[in-house]
This record gives structure tokens, C-alpha cells and sequence, in this order.
């Protein structure tokens, strides 16, 4: 009387990675999502690393945990490896109070963000 396993939701030349508490704004956050999509990996990690923003350096260390979890759960060969897609979303918003004049008082809204990397083999062209 146990629960029927879930079935997976990525082909087998596919593996995921994602991170659901990220602090910075999704719209920040897609733009450093936007440079290695659909790219290699190699290359996406490049463009990463030199990367100026300061949220490279979480997606960078995201991309080589998919690429981790690509060769060690899944077995896929790492040298065809590119990313699929990279999702990112809303996730909670922490909400803060600044004292303004008269008594009254200024909303500080402070985003967080989620986001899932997806990996995939590429297929020999012969």
C-alpha cells in the first residue's frame, strides 16, 4: 500500500539541476540565464566565468551541478553535453519597512529566485 513512483520527467539524455532560493530578482537573474542558453557546456562555463554580474558565479556553480549530475546519476558523456534550457522564476518576496517622514513608512520589497538548469547529450551526426 505504498505510492506509485513518480515517473521521471526528463528523457534519459537529460539531467537537471535547480536552485529555488536565490537572492535577486528573477529579471536580473534571466539575464545572466539568457547568455548560456543553448549553448555547450564548456562554452556556457566560460561565458560565466568571465562574466561581471554578481549572480554568475551561483549559476556557474548550478551548471556544473548539472553537468555532475548528467555523468554521475545518468551516465551521459560530458563532452556532448549542452544546456536544453534554463528556467527562472518568481519565488518569495521578503517584505521590509523604511521610515519615511510624517510617520510614515516606505515598502522595501526584496526578491528571491528560483531557477532549474537542464542539460542534454547531444546526438552523434554521422
Amino acid at each position: 500500500m505504498s505510492k506509485q513512483a513518480f515517473p521521471r520527467r526528463f528523457s534519459d539524455t537529460e539531467a537537471n539541476a535547480s536552485l529555488k532560493h536565490l537572492r535577486i530578482s528573477p529579471q536580473k537573474l534571466n539575464l545572466v540565464a539568457g547568455v548560456i542558453r543553448g549553448k555547450s557546456v564548456w562554452s556556457a562555463l566560460s561565458e560565466l566565468s568571465f562574466n561581471k554580474k554578481r549572480i554568475s558565479n551561483d549559476v556557474k556553480k548550478l551548471l556544473m551541478s548539472a553537468i555532475a549530475n548528467a555523468e554521475n546519476n545518468h551516465g551521459l558523456d560530458v563532452d556532448r553535453l549542452f544546456v536544453r534550457e534554463v528556467l527562472v522564476g518568481k519565488s518569495i518576496t521578503m517584505k521590509r519597512f523604511q521610515a519615511r517622514a510624517k510617520g510614515r513608512a516606505g515598502r522595501i520589497q526584496k526578491p528571491f529566485s528560483r531557477i532549474n538548469i537542464v542539460v542534454a547529450e547531444r546526438e552523434e551526426i554521422a
